[in-house]
């Protein structure tokens, strides 16, 4: 069996996840890139005020459906959604959780930023879907 800590294993389980992501969710991310990064970058975690890398998993960045417009392109570039691979490592460790169960989770969360919902929206649908 792979290696799942290796990046090229930890990618293939990333892509197949964010594959996995059921219609009508998919047909909007069909220009979304999936990038799979060790660490975030300082300037990132200056942006959210995060003291720590870890305390990061996954990026959307981009512009949200709902506000999309022919001119809504940032920076040239189109959305991107990245994963985090040494905190999501870190993160199975300390809790125990299967890592695709956390890769499923975090992309499922950045996919929710790009239909343009915020982390509390999430935390709300998560926390429903629980009782």
């Amino acid at each position: 069996m792979s290696d799942p800590t290796a990046i090229e294993e930890f990618e293939r389980r990333a892509r197949q996840a964010f594959e996995n992501i059921p219609s009508p969710f998919a047909d909007y991310l069909g220009d979304t890139v999936l990038r799979i990064d060790d660490w975030p970058a300082q300037e990132i975690l200056d942006h959210f005020g995060l003291d720590s890398p870890l305390q990061l998993c996954g990026l959307y960045q981009g512009v949200p459906v709902g506000e999309k417009s022919p001119w809504s392109i940032p920076n040239g570039q189109g959305d991107r959604i990245t994963l985090y691979r040494r905190p999501l490592l870190n993160e199975m460790q300390a809790t125990g959780v299967e890592l695709d169960k956390l890769i499923q989770h975090v992309v499922v969360h950045e996919v929710g930023h790009h239909f343009g919902l915020s982390d509390a929206d999430m935390h709300q649908i998560e926390d429903s879907a629980d009782d």
